[in-house]
């Protein structure tokens, strides 16, 4: 088992240097998440009430549009240079390593817009009260989406220019994180009890875990066969 940790950990650590490398690779999610939040309330009125009724909203589809253009680079580049390849070749577990990217991913991705996600809120009029709980939803809501991406990015993995396709297959089956999720931080805005929309992210996040690096092996095997 201390093998199988010390794979992930490598794979975790090598993944982390390349992205900190092309830094305006990590920084696109982050912008686009920003830029695309900020338009609403350029669009709407900027009156508080009416920008704090939208901020869920506004929140969650700008977390969920960002994190669609992170996850079309998960296994892109890794299948190019033939490093996929080699994680299949090399006698260890396919599952385990794909999780590992995963975890990579959202630690560049997942977890800056989670942290982003009070600015944007502020900008929204939103009290500071309800930062906390607002960060803690985003940042399961993205867990499930990134692993629910590493499925899309597998099956998509041998198509050329496979970006539109990929959002086709995550959007539809994004739409029930995106609408508990904004109930998650409408709750949170409000002071209302959080509980029953977190439990759902966790949910999907805990399913994600369970089955999402499985699938994503299988896709991953098919397309480089």
């Amino acid at each position: 088992m201390s093998g199988v940790w010390h794979c992930a950990q490598l794979v975790i650590g090598r993944d982390l240097r390349l992205a900190f490398r092309n830094r305006a690779q990590l920084l696109h999610p982050l912008l686009f998440f920003g830029i695309v939040t900020t338009l609403f309330p350029l669009a709407l009125s900027p009156e508080p009430s009416r920008l704090r009724d939208v901020a869920p909203g506004v929140l969650w589809v700008g977390a969920l549009l960002a994190s669609l253009l992170a996850i079309e680079f998960l296994f892109r580049e890794d299948a190019q240079d033939g490093t996929l390849e080699q994680y299949a070749l090399s006698g260890r577990s396919l599952t385990w390593l794909l999780f590992a990217k995963t975890v990579s991913h959202w630690l560049l991705s997942g977890l800056p817009l989670a942290l982003a996600s009070p600015v944007v809120a502020y900008g929204l009029a939103v009290s500071p009260g309800a930062m906390p709980g607002i960060v803690a939803s985003v940042a399961l809501g993205t867990i499930a989406l990134s692993l629910l991406g590493a499925v899309s990015a597998g099956l998509t993995l041998g198509i050329k220019r496979g970006g539109a396709l990929l959002s086709l297959l995550t959007l539809p089956l994004a739409v029930p994180l995106l609408i508990f999720g904004a109930q998650a931080t409408a709750r949170a805005i409000a002071g209302a009890d959080m509980s029953a929309p977190m439990y759902f992210l966790a949910a999907c996040a805990v399913l994600g875990i369970t089955l999402a690096p499985l699938a994503a092996a299988a896709a991953v095997r098919i397309s480089l066969e």
